[in-house]
């Protein structure tokens, strides 16, 4: 492999066509063939498909309970809904995350703490949470970010400690482990997407699973109307209004793509599976390189990273110089990868929706319009969260383990961070603005 950087015109270090390498979802004519037969018979707004796969999944999950929802946001309110997070409630969820995981709270007149991230995670700190608790709070909203597992033992000893709800925000870790159980159970409820980017891809929905019948009838209520029918609820104070949906929103799950879930759901262990093969091999590769550290959980831990979604790197610019990140990945670019880039969410701390904005006519921001305070005095303290941007970077996300191709990838990483210097002369430091509030995720 030659040494010369090519953004100084060397050779690349990625010659192969990646050919179906970074294809996904995985489409066959199975999927094909169960849409098609949805199609015919005009069932598309029909439940008798979501069915099969809300028993297929809550059975997969090991729950008792799952709930298909027409995507992951509508999902993670009724999951906020369940937990009974209404009026003046704050929720406390990770400044990095997409939106989706807290903004639906202000529907339910409730609102948001912001905490910080573990570095080496990215998911919620749990030593940041103790601190953003009142006695208004109700709810944690734990997500596991970029697929790796949130460290729930800490959390949930929180939780039971503060009598606090935990909602599990699993759209980037379908199916994921931590110390050897499936993410998505240790919560009161789990929701997530499964929209066509996500590892778990069906389409455009969303589901929640629970244990807790009430959690589960309080989702129905909300926004399932065909569902929330008379003798179908055990829980008491639902049952009087059962007919109409409680929050009057249509949440239902259509069935294009609970047809192609019950397919996906079929071949997603073993496509997983082989997907965190080929990560992980990646990382193997550049083990002990300079200014790189892999975001994945330690060997031998029993946990895993899921389906590695939107698979990302931490970068140390303090081993390279204080190279910056933008300086490095445009290096990585001209090695061949052009999906490379620094950054992912931005705190959310930081939009104006959560510090000046009245979405409702309250007369005053939305976030505090139901506070006995301002709960605006919780953004301090996220230095994690504010450095994120320029500590991370896209990797590529494999789909199948071929070690050649991969090969190449890894010498593309190693070769630019092995021959840093020569970027530091040319280097302008990374903008003030990097990330993004929503679709970050380039591959």
């Amino acid at each position: 492999m030659s040494s010369k950087l090519a953004i100084f015109g060397g050779e690349k270090a990625i010659k192969s066509d990646p050919g179906d390498m970074f294809t996904w979802p995985i489409i066959t004519r199975e999927d094909e063939e169960a849409v098609l037969e949805v199609l015919r018979r005009g069932a598309m707004s029909n439940t008798d498909v979501t069915k099969k796969f809300e028993k297929e999944f809550s059975d997969w999950q090991g729950t008792k309970y799952a709930l298909g929802f027409c995507n992951g946001t509508a999902a993670l309110l009724a999951a906020m809904y369940g937990c009974k997070i209404g009026v003046g409630d704050e929720l406390i969820c990770p400044s990095v995350t997409y939106w989706a995981s807290a903004v639906q709270v202000f529907s339910l007149g409730g609102t948001v703490v912001f905490a910080d991230i573990d570095p080496n995670t990215l998911c919620i700190d749990p030593n940041d949470i103790e601190k953003r608790i009142t006695e208004k709070t109700k709810a944690i909203m734990v997500v596991h970010y970029l697929g790796h597992p949130a460290d729930m033992d800490p959390i949930m000893e929180i939780a039971r400690k503060h009598n606090l709800k935990v909602i599990e925000d699993v759209s980037h870790a379908q199916g994921g482990l931590y110390k050897g159980r499936k993410l998505g159970t240790f919560g009161d409820v789990a929701a997530m997407s499964l929209m066509s980017g996500k590892s778990f891809a069906t389409g455009e929905a969303g589901i929640l699973v629970t244990n807790d019948t009430e959690i589960y009838e309080r989702a129905i209520a909300l926004g399932h109307y065909d569902r929330y029918q008379e003798g179908s609820i055990e829980t008491d104070y639902l049952k009087p209004y059962a007919g109409l949906p409680l929050g009057g929103y249509k949440f239902r799950m259509h069935q294009l793509s609970s047809a192609v879930a019950r397919v996906q759901l079929k071949y997603y262990d073993e496509r997983t599976e082989e997907i965190r093969k080929a990560m992980n091999y990646f990382w193997d590769l550049l083990e002990g390189v300079p200014g790189l550290r892999a975001h994945r959980p330690p060997k031998g831990s029993g946990s895993n990273m899921a389906g590695w979604y939107a698979a990302r790197g931490i970068y140390v610019p303090e081993e390279l110089e204080g190279l910056s990140v933008s300086r490095f990945t445009e290096a990585v670019r001209a090695e061949g990868f052009e999906g490379c880039y620094p950054g992912c969410n931005k705190p959310l701390h930081t939009h104006p929706l959560f510090k000046t904005c009245d979405v409702y006519g309250h007369g005053k921001p939305t976030r505090i319009a139901n506070s006995k305070y301002d709960v605006k005095k919780h953004d301090v303290d996220l230095p994690v969260s504010e450095r994120f941007s320029f500590t991370s970077y896209v990797i590529p996300w494999f789909k199948h383990f071929r070690p050649a191709v991969i090969e190449e990838y890894a010498n593309a990483f190693r070769k630019v961070a092995e021959n840093y210097k020569e970027l530091l002369p040319g280097d302008k430091g990374n903008p003030e603005d990097l990330g993004g509030w929503s679709t970050y995720f380039r591959q």
